[in-house]
């Protein structure tokens, strides 16, 4: 075919120009968090430098999918993540789940699992059951996999800091239903590295943590064929701010580390690491979502060649994805249904090898069931109706996405370096740097929303005149805990004490020792009946339990503020400033086990850059910890960040301790995932003010200061 008149870049540009009646070109190229210029044209000039074309799927270095056929030959695996309240409800719910169409499972647990502690823990009272399920031995486990077969169902765990109690608790179920271990499959996450860097439910200090996943690595190796001993993750790197360069290379240094902590222990690399997977967050961002897992297995391949694997599959990056959590909405929330179809096919034409599509009802609570079907349907439909799982990698030799993949590729490997410059991933993260990346990256994004520059429908653009009620999953938090407590009472009369507290003794002198497989001894203690908490407890005593430093950023929210809206509401700070006599104190506060504090980490640096005395209280405080802070600090107000589901039992809990230590007339405001239901509630506990998701700072903080302009007039100031 002859190149006919006006098909060259050049005519392009000439046309383009005249629409754009005499602006320049540049001006419509995309500057993209990454670092990454997006032009708006992209022809076969920008293929000529990558040289990863022409590569095939299933073949090294395997960026177009670890399977030869892919989807043509079997669609991804359809694994929604869920679990709430008790074992007996969440059972009902995957059994429903399962005659639905859902292909494998994927367990959520409560908070108060996830940080080792049992349900008759004073420091879970508003934790139990409530942003996942509860478990506190075997008998909990044997309940939520009644009736599923788990020699013939595949258990995806989402667990990191009790990984061990968890995952021996699900072996000696499976045993018990009469299993072979070697019979089953699954993943465990087993990622301990991300949680020191974004959802912070660890338990013990970085190296013993370390331990704990090489030992998983080791035993699972040799147990169990069909497990994957790991499930690197990025997904809440980028639900916690990171751009998709930071997700793509901090994940992938953390699969390093991982390798290099097994073949440490001993193990050959071909031993295990066919058994890695990793796990990603898609979020709204199509064609880049897509280019990023294309490649993250061109990298993958490129860092396990320092490993020098003779088994083709030690290379293969297999991947699980779900769709983004932080892009639902709560304002005009069905909009949110559009959001995780748009996330969820980018997903499939990235390659994924399960999926998680969330419901459009978790910006606010717990997925109902119709929302939950409604998201499982999701993948029912791109798999039956879009005609997209006929074809391997169809976005194979896009001009756009190949450059896409190719400058992702090349932007992480830099960054992937660095950390490799200050010793590796584990090194990295005691340094903090990781950590503060992703914050500054979370703090920038939402300056960009609030100003505007990032549009989201029907929050800072289109919004709706009147918002729509919806019915939302509620869970009887005390009901559960009052159920889960009854349950550990009669399984610590029932047991026999004395096997139970020599298993546990055995567990702590492995712990201690660093001689013999942790997980291995577990299974043993948890087969006399020890409790999670009690697991959890006896390796404490061996390794102490991690206390994170309470680090904050500032001045990235501000100077990415240039707008007259920032301007004046700063102008207001200060002019209140000198009316008060000082800054306005704010603390901010997360109680409960609730470690997801990306929302409460943006508040501090955005308040602190408006003009405000911001204290950030440590993770995981009791309401009694957060008011005796808040009464040293000498805080006008007290701002709970809440995101677990927690805030109707500990919200007036921290108003009662206040009025019993003379402080009621701090101002106590909630901020986070809270449903409009619950405001009702709040408001006549006492709490001031709520701000839900979408959210805009300044004006935030605006309202603020007329609540503190209101408590000077009443005290007559």
């Amino acid at each position: 075919m002859t190149q006919q008149p006006g098909d060259t870049p050049r005519d392009w540009l000439d046309v383009a120009t005249k629409e754009l009646r005499g602006k320049d070109v540049e001006s419509l190229t995309w500057h993209t968090p990454e670092g990454i210029d997006v032009k708006p044209l992209y022809t076969q000039a920008d293929l000529e430098n990558i040289d990863h074309l022409g590569t095939l799927p299933g073949i090294h270095p395997y960026l177009r999918g670890p399977k030869a056929t892919m989807y043509a030959g079997r669609p991804w695996t359809i694994r929604q993540y869920a679990g709430f309240s008790t074992a007996e409800e969440s059972n009902r719910f995957y059994r429903q789940a399962l005659a639905g169409g859902q292909r494998g499972l994927s367990v959520a647990f409560d908070l108060a699992t996830h940080r080792g502690y049992d349900s008759d823990h004073p420091r879970v009272v508003g934790d139990v059951g409530m942003a996942g399920v509860a478990i506190d031995s075997v008998e909990d486990m044997k309940i939520l996999f009644d009736g599923i077969p788990l020699n013939e169902m595949s258990v995806s765990m989402t667990m990191n800091g009790a990984v061990v109690p968890v995952l021996a608790s699900f072996i000696v179920a499976g045993q018990e239903q009469g299993h072979k271990i070697s019979e089953l499959s699954g993943t465990i996450q087993n990622d301990i590295l991300k949680e020191f860097m974004v959802r912070n439910t660890y338990i013990y200090p970085p190296e013993p943590s370390m331990r704990i996943v090489a030992d998983i690595i080791d035993f699972t190796a040799r147990e169990m064929p069909k497990y994957n001993s790991i499930s690197i993750s990025g997904y809440h790197m980028q639900e916690a701010g990171a751009n998709l360069v930071q997700e793509l290379a901090f994940t992938l240094a953390d699969g390093r580390e991982y390798v290099r902590a097994a073949i440490a222990k001993g193990m050959n690399v071909d031993e295990f690491a066919p058994r890695l997977s990793f796990f990603f967050c898609i979020g709204m961002n199509f064609f880049m979502e897509s280019a990023k897992l294309r490649a993250a297995r061109l990298l993958w391949s490129r860092i396990m060649e320092e490993f020098e694997p003779q088994n083709s599959k030690s290379s293969m990056l297999r991947t699980h994805c779900q769709t983004s959590g932080v892009s639902l909405q709560e304002q005009d929330p069905y909009n949110n249904v559009v959001r995780t179809a748009f996330e969820a096919m980018s997903a499939a034409l990235g390659g994924t090898q399960s999926l998680h599509t969330n419901s459009f009802d978790e910006a606010i609570a717990l997925p109902s069931d119709m929302a939950a079907r409604i998201a499982r349907n999701t993948q029912l439909i791109l798999q039956h109706e879009t005609g997209i799982t006929n074809v391997v990698d169809p976005l194979a030799g896009s001009y756009y996405v190949e450059s896409l993949t190719s400058e992702l590729a090349n932007e992480a490997w830099k960054l992937i370096e660095e950390v490799e410059t200050l010793g590796g991933m584990t090194k990295a993260v005691a340094t903090g740097m990781p950590k503060q990346r992703i914050e500054e990256a979370a703090a920038k994004k939402q300056a960009a929303i609030d100003k505007g520059d990032e549009v989201i429908v029907g929050v800072n653009k289109f919004r709706p005149t009147a918002e729509p009620l919806i019915d939302i999953r509620e869970i009887d938090n005390s009901a559960v805990r009052e159920a889960q407590v009854a349950r550990l009472k009669r399984i610590r009369r029932d047991r026999d004490q004395q096997a139970c507290d020599a298993a546990l003794e055995a567990l702590t002198n492995i712990g201690a020792s660093g001689k013999g497989n942790i997980l291995e001894a577990a299974i043993e203690a948890a087969r006399a009946r020890a409790s999670v908490g009690e697991m959890s407890s006896a390796l404490e005593k061996a390794f102490g339990r991690h206390k994170a430093e309470v680090m904050t950023i500032k001045g990235v929210y501000g100077a990415e503020n240039d707008d007259e809206a920032y301007h004046s509401v700063e102008e207001h700070i200060r002019e209140f400033t000198k009316k008060l006599g000082h800054k306005p104190r704010i603390l901010v506060v997360k109680m409960g086990q609730d470690g997801h504090d990306r929302g409460a980490k943006v508040i501090a640096t955005a308040f602190t850059d408006l003009g405000f005395d911001v204290h950030v209280g440590p993770l995981f405080q009791t309401p009694e910890e957060a008011v005796a802070l808040a009464i040293e600090k000498d805080v006008d107000i007290i701002g709970i960040s809440s995101h677990a589901a927690g805030h109707k039992t500990l919200a007036p809990m921290l108003l009662k301790e206040l009025a019993s230590n003379d402080a009621a007339d701090k101002i106590v405001i909630c901020g986070g995932v809270i449903p409009q239901q619950d405001y009702d509630f709040l408001t006549k506990a006492g709490v001031k003010a709520i701000f839900g998701p979408g959210t805009n700072i300044p004006k935030a903080a605006d309202a603020l200061i007329d609540l503190l302009r209101e408590r000077l007039r009443g005290k007559n100031i």
